[in-house]
């Protein structure tokens, strides 16, 4: 089977796929990739299914040896790709040849970059899913972030390659991270009308505490009408909660089940991704849209993802 080698790790790379929904039950959140759309994207322009494994990079890129040749894309935030010291463009299928290496340098723009490769990456599945769940080691590769040295298995292409592809700019735009939309939360009502009001005029600041579990963010404290606890009860993929000192927190990838913070809004589906770009000292501001315009805009996401994103490559 091709092999792909760790030369040099990054700053936490990790095996991820579109998660393990379906086992909150058993305390575990579904994990995945943190930017889903990148990521499904690149296996696309890779030829694989939208849900292989693929290798997720945050901040500062990763060095890595093909033994085999390959068609890889790269997705995602800038993070200055090399190939054999040449550039080589984001969002688009690139063909690599036995013994060549790909460098991945410090992010340009957003968080995380992915390196999605024909065939996958080859790692046991638990829960059903290939993706690292770093808080509890569960999955990936040996359950961690890779390390210099190890030496990756990846899959046999499922999909044949009959074209080199790119992205086209239209979908790229995706990943503005300005504004992250969201919809009332289970206990917005806890919140005064200028309160509410406050939540979506005011930046909020990227806390340098943030990682896959919460975003944490930093600004104009939210104070709600009621001070008292609330009990403990199940919390969601994108919940922003409010702690008692009034700075909201993102609910990522990793978070905890269950939760006694009053959740304020929860971010929609469709703009996830663009959570998963934030990176410490970005600002941010938030817009709430119904429940409706929600699904609108979730479908619109899907289908410009499925239908005809892709168009051939030039270069």
């Amino acid at each position: 089977m091709p092999r792909l080698g760790v030369i040099v790790p990054g700053f936490q790379t990790t095996v991820q796929d579109a998660g393990r929904p379906g086992h909150a039950h058993l305390g575990v959140s579904a994990c995945g990739a943190a930017d889903a759309v990148s990521m499904r994207i690149g296996n696309l322009l890779a030829g694989n299914s939208q849900d292989a494994p693929a290798l997720e990079m945050t901040l500062v890129g990763g060095t890595f040896q093909f033994e085999d040749a390959a068609v890889i894309a790269i997705t995602g935030s800038d993070f200055g790709p090399l190939l054999d010291r040449s550039p080589v463009p984001l969002w688009t299928s690139i063909p690599v040849a036995p013994g060549q290496r790909l460098e991945c340098r410090a992010t340009r723009s957003g968080a995380r970059c992915y390196l999605c490769i024909s065939g996958g990456i080859k790692v046991p599945l638990v829960l059903g899913s290939a993706s690292t769940h770093l808080m509890t080691g569960l999955g990936g590769h040996l359950g961690r972030a890779l390390k210099a040295g190890d030496d990756l298995e990846l899959g046999a292409s499922q999909l044949q390659i009959a074209r080199l592809l790119r992205v086209p700019d239209l979908l790229v735009d995706l990943l503005r991270r300005d504004i992250i939309r969201v919809t009332e939360g289970p206990q917005s009502g806890r919140y005064a009308g200028p309160a509410l009001a406050e939540f979506v005029s005011n930046p909020y600041v990227v806390s340098e505490e943030s990682n896959r579990m919460g975003i944490r963010l930093r600004g104009n404290p939210i104070r709600g009408l009621e001070t008292g606890d609330m009990l403990t009860e199940g919390v969601s993929l994108g919940a922003v909660q409010v702690p008692p000192d009034g700075q909201p927190i993102i609910l990522f990838v990793e978070h905890q089940t269950t939760g006694g913070y009053a959740k304020i809004a929860n971010v929609i589906s469709a703009d996830m991704h663009a959570v998963g770009q934030l990176r410490p000292r970005d600002t941010v501001r938030f817009e709430f849209v119904s429940l409706p315009k929600a699904m609108v805009l979730l479908i619109e996401l899907e289908n410009l993802i499925n239908l005809q994103s892709l168009e051939p490559s030039h270069d």
